[in-house]
């Protein structure tokens, strides 16, 4: 027989026959509510550790009056990507902190899985959620709005009204990026981006065409690729731009894995010291690399501390008008966006 095999878990009755108390002071006293002294409280809570008594969360929030289950859904595209792994940190963090627990998938960037996963939370009973939308449509995210779930959307915001969100300086960003290899004199400077229908893809490829206009520099169709997602289309996209007539003298690749793939065959070719590259988003180990690639880095803390910030601001209660919070990125020089064009 398995080791505790038939063992019953104490229950609150338990608790209290051995604190010496009611089954309502016990009740008041592991939710938290008034009306317990501290010397009764520390009994209660003594004699809960002696037992290994573990409450019931989702009947405790079911009986309470504001019927909080002190948890938040968590949905980003790709928990398994750098960017949305750090992001949940974040958000876990702060949430921690005020004693809720997070709950999180991954939406895949499919709006079947994205709908699905929101049910699965609302059965739940979550708090609120804090969600990456899945591109095009939001039709799903705004049902469960209007029903009246605290929502905060990150990275990309929504296309309906009454609901928060967090983004960064994407088009300056990349209007900056593209301005400081315009100033090393790079004029072939190809364009790599994630799926168009992302709203971050469409503003950094924005911001790339205003680089390319500030600084005087004809925009070459030829060098723009975009719809690359995963890093395996982004070196099929990298190869097929340096194999042209006139290659690019400079990369800007507008996600973290595009970045990967394309400096997989940047040095396959033996070209990273001789292209730049500059990629939006920072990942593990790019400080590493040599030369190490130069990034605009997003603050995820300070974005994924604000999403949660909001979101626990509206299930306290919070009804001011929805807040757009941009946080700023920064470009973070390190040697692979300094590479000035040769020939």
């Amino acid at each position: 027989m398995e080791p505790g095999a038939g063992r019953r878990e104490p229950t609150m009755r338990d608790v209290a026959a051995l604190a010496k108390v009611s089954t309502k002071t016990v009740s008041r006293v592991i939710n938290g509510l008034p009306g317990a002294g501290a010397e009764v409280t520390d009994r209660v809570r003594a004699a809960a550790r002696t037992l290994g008594y573990r409450p019931n969360l989702t009947a405790s929030a079911l009986r309470r009056s504001d019927r909080r289950s002190a948890t938040i859904g968590v949905l980003f595209e790709d928990l398994s990507n750098p960017f949305d792994a750090a992001l949940l940190r974040a958000v876990e963090d702060h949430a921690r902190r005020h004693g809720v627990l997070v709950l999180a998938g991954s939406n895949e960037d499919d709006h079947g899985l994205q709908r699905e996963l929101l049910l699965s939370l609302s059965a739940r009973r979550v708090d609120g959620v804090v969600v990456m939308a899945a591109g095009g449509h939001q039709d799903a995210l705004q049902h469960e709005r209007q029903r009246g779930t605290p929502m905060v959307l990150v990275d990309r915001p929504p296309t309906f009204g009454g609901t928060d969100c967090v983004t960064t300086t994407n088009r300056d960003s990349a209007r900056d990026a593209v301005l400081s290899l315009t100033a090393l004199g790079h004029r072939d400077i190809a364009f790599l981006g994630d799926r168009r229908t992302l709203w971050t893809s469409q503003e950094r490829y924005t911001g790339y065409l205003e680089g390319l206009a500030h600084a005087g520099v004809a925009l070459r169709t030829e060098l723009v690729r975009g719809d690359l997602h995963g890093a395996g289309l982004a070196s099929d996209a990298t190869a097929a731009l340096l194999d042209l007539d006139r290659p690019p003298t400079a990369l800007f690749t507008a996600q973290n894995l595009v970045t990967v793939g394309a400096l997989r065959v940047l040095r396959a070719r033996d070209l990273h010291r001789r292209v730049a590259v500059i990629g939006f988003d920072d990942f593990p180990l790019a400080d590493l690399l040599d030369p190490a690639i130069t990034v605009v880095r997003q603050d995820v803390p300070g974005i994924g501390r604000k999403a949660a910030e909001l979101v626990l601001a509206r299930v306290d209660g919070d009804t001011s008008p929805p807040v757009h919070a941009v946080v700023p990125a920064a470009l973070i020089r390190r040697g692979s966006g300094e590479i000035t064009p040769t020939g």
